[in-house]
This record gives structure tokens, C-alpha cells and sequence, in this order.
């Protein structure tokens, strides 16, 4: 199979030159071959062997898959292997696997090119948690088998309440007692046991079997039952539980830490109990909760199970346990106290003391500043069944009777909504004393002396006694006057007098100035330009000098009004500024869902509604959103969800956002609490049992528990569900609606692939689909058929027998039915030799036997099921003699 091409040389080669010599090689069968060249140079032999091989593949594959540690999430996860031909020529490959753990291997078989490298993708679903250790078999060209093993740990995704300090698992936290008004904070860490990231929220059960919502649990059963009955147990639970965060993300194997605040508050009831010691038991329970999987709640959904009937199956619970109490503190003597009279610069003290009745907490008190009375020590604090002793003193600054309301603050510690991580010192009860005392004036001797003339209220120059003290005049028409106090002084009221008004001075105007008779002396002076003055009694225009060489100018005057006139604008508008700031200061402090920046009225108190006291067709209409801060209840996911499922389904719906309002809110990243209140599932699709050529229908339910337009786009890639349609939707606030998900596959075998969804362009999320497709088949009644006389007739009347056909299938099955011949002649008869059978349905077919002369009495069919399977059904004929 080797050829030489050469031309020998008939001479020697000289020097430097060289001669060639070519081998070709022509294989005619498949098997490597060898052969030498013999070359003789002068008088030596050399051989040169010659080796001929035929093309050949040479496969080479991994002999391990490893997926490591995943979670089960119920999604299909895939890893690629490779298979790579180092030969010259293509290889064949055939991968075979008998188990029922990999979900597919894609392809099981085909051609590897040479120098080339082809891609196996191996898919596992993560549907349960377990260890995988599968192999498949690989049959290479030229190598044999060989194995693959494919290995894979699919673990929980646990989520771990531990505490802060100790680091170990707890299930409760025991907030002790705490007063109304006041706050405690606890801190735990938030730990991540799984190998991936996890998004988790905080969900209160505010209806929990076992709760306990402000409830004495030591006071009798009767007491507790008459307490229920007074107060108000419809009451928002997010207010006294406070978590920071309240949802989030954690890392693979992340600790983190939570704040969680106790806030207790006391309940208002339509009666007030009067039972100042009255002690509200709280037991609430935390649920963290992972985002991920939103679907279980709707895994019953087909079932006629509500869309809340389901728990999340990835969460833990948090008991929380904490009492509050009200402040009981008294005052002996108290809550009045009535001091002695005294005069000015005096002091009457009393002594007060304060005991706390409370054998739980401390109270730490600060007496409020209060005029004319003064408190030693000002500031304290009361340990439990304790008491302090406090002085109160009266050192009046005025004369008269003082009733006072000393306030009494009793200091705590409440919550910063900023931070919950540092409490502020906060006043949060008030307790209040009622003061009264008297001061008395002492009296004066006073002595007179003669004044020549009438003398002003207030002493000038020329005046040489004032009467100090003097009370209010009332007798005017007389002119003197009886004054407390003082010695009786002889007044006229020339305001209201006009006996000694010239005539010619009585029609003058009221805004002139009075002047006295004893201030001539200083009445001609550099005076106001535009004030005139008059006398007491005639009422004449006194003689008013102006110096120009003192007075001002017209243009001083002006220049100091206008001087004036800027810094009255400047003080008001600082004055307008402060009062801006102030009211922007109160609108943000009321600005809530609440009281939308409205100040409410004093001692008024907005009443407790529930939102189940609304109607379902007002609710429907308006719901108020959820706060970024506030914690999601339980209670409040149930009457959202309600009001979302009670609508009417929306089958058609905008494929992509149109209004602007659309586009606003489709644009939105959500937060995870958020998310949580979309419902997308269920997150497994179960087809369970459907037949080959046959096409099958199950709903994905979406709900859209929020205030705006969500846009949910479906991918999927699958061959057997691209009759799935539509797949984008724009869903409308507080709406339900669904996508019908079709299956259609014409290969048997059992089917597991997940699909996935993004909500606004943004956040993922998937579905399993599980199915087991299975071949058309048909079943017999029987597969044995005996023909027995009818009792009365003929010995040569046929005998007849009826079988049924069974269809078990999802897909109408075509049949015929074929006689199997034999060398006699056939002697039954089936009819209908064709036909359909309904899926879930039968089809009754009778038998004849004919009799006649050699007339066989066995006989055989054959049920062909197009596409499907093939039944053999045998008759006899149960023949009796007849005498």
C-alpha cells in the first residue's frame, strides 16, 4: 500500500548535492500497516521504516460535575460539561442515564469534529433538599464507556434569629416591663445560613394563635373577660412594635444586626376603668420572612384555597413578650396644697412626699418652674415601693392670692423615629399639684403735708408730696373720693368736667396735651413742633416757644422717620421669618397620614377605626399606603389581599405602559416589602399526568396589592410552552388577574423546567414546571371475552357480548380494531371497527360470534391506538349442547 517514486542516480552524487525520493500512501482497508525503505549508500544498508495509520478519533470528556452547595428555590439550574476530539477525524458520542434526579442532559448524543470541543448541558432541579450523586454513561468513539458523575448538595435557605450578645439561636424576647409612654429597645442578628443571597422582610402577626394584645395575665379569668368586653381590641399593633430594619438583604453566611423597639401605649376603651394599677400584658409574634418565593401563598389557589391560606415556607418566628405599666405615683399631702398667708420677703414651706406604688420600675420626676413657688430638689429619682420627701416653699414677689398647677414631669426614655438605636430622654407622663397661698400688704402711716397746688400722679419739679398706692377713684361727680390705704385726697376729673372751659375753647379737639399749673417754669422751651398743650381747666392754648436753632429741620425730621421706619421694616420682617419657620415647623410635625398637617384640637383625640370598619366598595376605592417605615401585620396583607382577589379577574390586559402614569410607576424600583406584596405563583406548576400530541392549560395567578401599575414580562425559551401567551402585562393597582401557561410536548418521559419573570424591567423571579408525559393508550374493560347464548333463542341465533374502551388520557385517542386471521375462517365480528374515544371518557364495542359449520369458537383483535399503544382482545364462544 506504499508507493516509491524515485530516479536512482547512475553515477556518484557529488559533493553538496542532494537526491529525493517520494513514499505515497494509499490505504485499502481500515488497520494501521508498516513497512522500511531500504537505502543503499556506497557499500552500506540503511533502512528506514515506514508506518501507515488510518484517520482516527481520540474523545476526551470530564469525568465530574460538580454544582457545589444551592438552595432549593424549585428552579432548574444547569452547568455545562465539555467533550473534546484531539483526533483527525470526527467522533461519536452517546450519553445514557437511568435515573430520575437530572432534569435533562442536552444533547445525549452526536458528532465531535475534529480538533473541535462540543458543549453538554446537564440541568438538576432544586426542587427538594437532598444530596446528589448521580453518573451517567458516556460511550465514546474509540474509548468505550465511560462514567460521569454529577454531584450536588441542594440545601434549605435558613434564616436564623440570633442574639446580639451571645451569638446562639433565640426563639423569645422578654422586653420586661416598661411604662405607657416609654420605649426599650433589644438588638439581635439576623443570620444567613445558605450559600446564596437572601431578601427577607419583617411581617408582625397581629393575629397569631396565642397572641396576647394588652391583657393582665394575672387578674382573674372573670376580670380579664369584663376587660375585653370595655376596651377596644381592634387596634394597630405596627405602633408598638418598632424593627429597624424591616427588611433587606443578606449576604451568603451574613450576620446582621436589628434593632427592635417596645412602645407600649394604653388603651382607650368606650368606658373608662378606673384601676390606676391596671397592667396590659403584651405577646406578639415577628415573622422574617424571604422575599424570594412569593408563590406559596398561592400554591392552593386552584384548589379553592384563598390566596392567605399558605405560610411562607422559607421563615422563622420571634416571640416577643413585654408588659406595660402605668405610672402610680402619689403626693402626701396632695394634690392640694394650701399654704399660710404672709407678706412680702416672707416664706412658708411644706413638706411633700412623693411615693412610688409601682414594685417594677423606678420613677425619675422634675418639678416644672412655677412663679412664687420653689421646689428642693427639683429633679429625682424614686426607686420601687419607695418614697422622697420634698420641700415646697411660697415666697410671693406681689401682693395678692396666687392659685397655681405645679407640673410634674416623669422623665423616660421614648423612641427616635431617625434612630432607633439611641432613645432620647423624653417627658411622658405629667403629674400636677394645685398651689395656693395669699400675700398681704403692710400698712403705711402716711404723713401729709401741705401742697398749695395740684399735684400730677407722677412728682415733678415744683411738687413736694405724691400720695403713693392710691386705688382707683369712683366718685367723680362730688370730686373727692374715699383711697384705701392712704389719706383722702381731693381730686377733680377735668376730662369729664367743663365748668371752667372758656366759651370759646369748648368746640377744641381731644388730642391736645395738658399742662399743669406748676410747669410754667419750663413752658417756654424748645417743644415738639406737633404737639400742642392746654390747660387743666379753661382749656386755653398755652404759649409753645420753638427754637430754630434747636429744632429739628424738615429734612432731619424726615431722615429720622425714614431711619425709624427701616428698622420697624427690618424687626417685622425677621418677626415674619421666625413665624414662617415656625408654622413650617408645626405642618411638618402633623404632616402624616393621620392629621395631613393639621394641628388637632386641644384634648381632642382622633377615634380608633379599624380598617375592617370600612365598606368592602369604599375600601376598594381608596386604601392608605403602607409607610416605608411601619411594619407589615399579617392582618393588614389579609384585607389587602381580599380586596384584590374579591375584584372581577382582568383577562386582558396592556402588554406595555401607554399613560404617563403607567410609564411613572412601571419605571419604579420597588423595595422588598413592596415585592412582598405582589403574588406570583403558584411557584410550581404541576401538569401532573398529560399525554403526548396533547395541549394543556393551567393559570399563573398574578395579584397586585399595591397602590401602582406593576409591569410583569414572562421569558420564556422552552419549546414545549411557547403557546403560552401573553406574555407582558401591565396589572393595575389592587388587581387580579392571570396567564394561561400551555404545555404541549410529543416526547414522553417526565418534564421539569422553570421559567422566569421580570416585575418592572427589574426584579426576577421564576416558575417550575412539572410534568410526566406519558404515550395515547387505551384500556379494556377485559381482556378475555366470553359469548354465552341468550337463554330462549335458536341454537343457530349469534351470540353477542359487549367490552368497554377506556381512555385515561388528556388527548382523544383514534383506534382500530384488526382481526388476527387464522387459516379458518373468522367467525366474530367487533363493531365499531373504528372510532375516537374522548379523553376521560368510553366507548362500549360489541362482539358477534356467528356460528355455522366449522365455525371457529376462539377468536383474537388487536386494538391499534393511533400514536399509542396495542391491546390484544380474545373471545370464545361458550357453545352447549342442545338435546
Amino acid at each position: 500500500q506504499f508507493k516509491l517514486i524515485v530516479e536512482n542516480p547512475e553515477k556518484p552524487i557529488a559533493s553538496g548535492l542532494q537526491l529525493k525520493a517520494f513514499v505515497e500512501y494509499y490505504p485499502d482497508r481500515l488497520e494501521d500497516i508498516q513497512d522500511k525503505l531500504i537505502l543503499l549508500v556506497d557499500d552500506d544498508v540503511v533502512d528506514i521504516p515506514l508506518l501507515g495509520f488510518i484517520p482516527y478519533c481520540c474523545l476526551e470528556i470530564e469525568s465530574e460535575i460538580d454544582f457545589g452547595q444551592v438552595i432549593a428555590s424549585n428552579k432548574v439550574i444547569s452547568k455545562e460539561i465539555t467533550i473534546a476530539n484531539h483526533g483527525s477525524s470526527s467522533g461519536i458520542f452517546k450519553i445514557s442515564y437511568d435515573g430520575v434526579v437530572l432534569a435533562s442532559i442536552t444533547p445525549a448524543s452526536g458528532v465531535v469534529k475534529p480538533k473541535s470541543k462540543r458543549t453538554i448541558q446537564v440541568d438538576i432541579c432544586t426542587d427538594v433538599p437532598r444530596v446528589i450523586k448521580e453518573v451517567m454513561k458516556v460511550e465514546l468513539e474509540g474509548r468505550g464507556c465511560t462514567e460521569v458523575w454529577v454531584k450536588a448538595v441542594v440545601v434549605e435557605q435558613v434564616l436564623k434569629v440570633l442574639g446580639a450578645s451571645c451569638g446562639k439561636v433565640v426563639e423569645c424576647i422578654n422586653f420586661g416591663p416598661v411604662y405607657f409612654g416609654t420605649s426599650k429597645t433589644e438588638q439581635i442578628s439576623l443570620y444567613n445560613e445558605s450559600p446564596e443571597n437572601m431578601d427577607w422582610v419583617a411581617v408582625l402577626e397581629d393575629n397569631a394563635i396565642g397572641g396576647e394584645m394588652g391583657t393582665d395575665l394575672q387578674r382573674s379569668t372573670d376580670a380579664v373577660l369584663q376587660e375585653l368586653s370595655l376596651k377596644n381590641r381592634d387596634i394597630d399593633v405596627s405602633t408598638l412594635i418598632l424593627c429597624t430594619p424591616n427588611q433587606g438583604t443578606l449576604l451568603p453566611y451574613e450576620k446582621f444586626l436589628v434593632t427592635l423597639c417596645f412602645s407600649p401605649e394604653k388603651f382607650k376603651g368606650d368606658f373608662e376603668v378606673n384601676d390606676s394599677s391596671l397592667k396590659q400584658d403584651y405577646v406578639l409574634f415577628l415573622r422574617f420572612e424571604t422575599v424570594g418565593n412569593r408563590g406559596g401563598y398561592l400554591q392552593a389557589l386552584d384548589d379553592g384555597a384563598t390566596a392567605t391560606t399558605r405560610n411562607h415556607p422559607r421563615h422563622v418566628d420571634l416571640a416577643l413578650k413585654g408588659s406595660g405599666l402605668p405610672v402610680m405615683v402619689n403626693f402626701n399631702p396632695g394634690p392640694e396644697i394650701n399654704f399660710m398667708d404672709c407678706y412680702l420677703d416672707e416664706q412658708k414651706e411644706v413638706l411633700c412626699t412623693l411615693k412610688n406604688e409601682s414594685d417594677s420600675l423606678p420613677v425619675t420626676f422634675s418639678f416644672r418652674k412655677a412663679a412664687h413657688f420653689n421646689i428642693s430638689p427639683e429633679k429625682g429619682k424614686i426607686k420601687k415601693k419607695s418614697a422622697k420627701d420634698v420641700m415646697i416653699s411660697f415666697s410671693p414677689r406681689q401682693i395678692g392670692t396666687f392659685k397655681m398647677k405645679q407640673i410634674i414631669d416623669i422623665i423616660g426614655k421614648g423612641v427616635d423615629k431617625n434612630n432607633l438605636h439611641d432613645l432620647k430622654t423624653i417627658s411622658f407622663h405629667q403629674l400636677y399639684l394645685s398651689l395656693s397661698g395669699v400675700c398681704k400688704a403692710k400698712r403705711k402711716k402716711i404723713l401729709f403735708t401741705i401742697n398749695p397746688g395740684l399735684t400730677p400722679v407722677i412728682s415733678n419739679a415744683t411738687g413736694q408730696f405724691v400720695v403713693d398706692g392710691t386705688k382707683e377713684c369712683t366718685d367723680a361727680a362730688r370730686g373727692a373720693i374715699q383711697c384705701t390705704d392712704a389719706a383722702p385726697v381731693a381730686m377733680l376729673k377735668s376730662a369729664q368736667t367743663r365748668i371752667h372751659t372758656h366759651q370759646i375753647n369748648r368746640k377744641c379737639k381731644d388730642d391736645a396735651l395738658i399742662a399743669f399749673p406748676n410747669d410754667r417754669a419750663t413752658s417756654v422751651r424748645p417743644g415738639e413742633w406737633d404737639k400742642k398743650y392746654r390747660t387743666i381747666f379753661t382749656k386755653t392754648e398755652r404759649y409753645n416757644f420753638i427754637d430754630p436753632e434747636f429744632a429739628y429741620t424738615d429734612c432731619e425730621r424726615l431722615s429720622i422717620e425714614a431711619h425709624k421706619k427701616y428698622y420697624d421694616d427690618f424687626i417685622s420682617s425677621l418677626r415674619q421669618r421666625r413665624l414662617e419657620k415656625d408654622d413650617a415647623r408645626q405642618f411638618d410635625m402633623y404632616n402624616d397620614p393621620v392629621n395631613i398637617g393639621i394641628k388637632p384640637g386641644e384634648g381632642l383625640k382622633s377615634p380608633n377605626i379599624s380598617i375592617t370598619d370600612f365598606p368592602k366598595e369604599k375600601l376598594q376605592l381608596k386604601m392608605p399606603p403602607l409607610d416605608d417605615d411601619c411594619l407589615l401585620t399579617s392582618r393588614k396583607l389579609a384585607t389587602i389581599t381580599s380586596t384584590s382577589t374579591n375584584k372581577e379577574t382582568w383577562s386582558w390586559l396592556s402588554p406595555v405602559p401607554s399613560s404617563t402614569k403607567e410609564k411613572e410607576d412601571c419605571s419604579l424600583t420597588l423595595t422588598h416589602k413592596q415585592l412582598h406584596q405582589i403574588f406570583i405563583g403558584p411557584s410550581t406548576i404541576d401538569f401532573g399526568e398529560v399525554c403526548v400530541y396533547s395541549t394543556t392549560t393551567k393559570e399563573l395567578h398574578i395579584i397586585n396589592n399595591l397602590l401602582v401599575h406593576i409591569w410583569i414580562q414572562i421569558e420564556i425559551e422552552i419549546e414545549e410552552l411557547q403557546e403560552t401567551s401573553p406574555l407582558s402585562q401591565v396589572v393595575p393597582p389592587l388587581t387580579k388577574t392571570h396567564v394561561p401557561i400551555v404545555f404541549e410536548t410529543i416526547t414522553p418521559g417526565s418534564f421539569k423546567r422553570s421559567f422566569a419573570y421580570k416585575i418592572n424591567n427589574q426584579h426576577l423571579g421564576h416558575v417550575l414546571v412539572v410534568a410526566n408525559a406519558v404515550p395515547i393508550e387505551l384500556q379494556l374493560s377485559a381482556r378475555e371475552l366470553i359469548l354465552n347464548p341468550i337463554p330462549g333463542c335458536l341454537a343457530e341465533t349469534e351470540f353477542r357480548a359487549t367490552v368497554s374502551v377506556y381512555n385515561p388520557r388528556n388527548h382523544p385517542a383514534g383506534f382500530i380494531w384488526k382481526p388476527v386471521t387464522t387459516d379458518r375462517k373468522p367467525a366474530f365480528s367487533i363493531q365499531p371497527t373504528r372510532g375516537t374515544v374522548e379523553a376521560y371518557s368510553d366507548l362500549d364495542c360489541e362482539v358477534v360470534w356467528h356460528p355455522g359449520f366449522n365455525s371457529p369458537e376462539e377468536g383474537e383483535f388487536i386494538l391499534c391506538v393511533r400514536k399509542g399503544n396495542a391491546i390484544k382482545l380474545k373471545c370464545f364462544a361458550k357453545v352447549t349442547s342442545q338435546l
